[in-house]
């Protein structure tokens, strides 16, 4: 099994940053949750979108915790990685459909796509990086 030494220190740090901050964004939108959808443009949420943005919240804690789980495995922070990368695509996507479909919201839907699309790219350079690690 790979040790911490054979990681690209670069490639860990990063990793193991998104993963604490995975875990921030997630006790946040789960703890605070309606002062957190104001902060990422929902003004007046109702308890539906409440309710999602706390599974959200969970979703992202339980993802960063698994990262930082694996960081001295090499091939298993290059799947945490990647799953944390195919979720905030898949976020930013849900997002960037909803600002098509739904005008009212466009604006948070906007910011939050970018948003989305901004962690997956992150997310796949320090993927590509890993996997370039021996």
């Amino acid at each position: 099994m790979p040790t911490t030494a054979e990681i690209d220190p670069l490639a860990r740090s990063a990793a193991l940053a998104i993963a604490w901050a995975r875990i921030g964004i997630g006790v946040g939108t789960f703890g605070f949750t309606r002062p957190a959808l104001a902060k990422l443009g929902f003004e007046r949420p109702d308890a539906t979108t409440v309710t999602l943005a706390r599974l959200a919240g969970g979703r992202d804690i339980a993802l960063g915790i698994h990262a930082l789980s694996a960081a001295a495995d090499r091939d298993r922070l290059r799947e945490a990685t990647l799953l944390g990368a195919l979720v905030d695509i898949g976020d930013a996507v849900a997002f960037g459909a909803a600002a098509i479909r739904h005008p009212e919201g466009r604006g948070a839907a906007v910011q939050n796509a970018a948003l989305g699309a901004a962690a997956a790219v992150g997310g796949a350079l320090v993927l590509a990086r890993l996997s370039r690690s021996s």
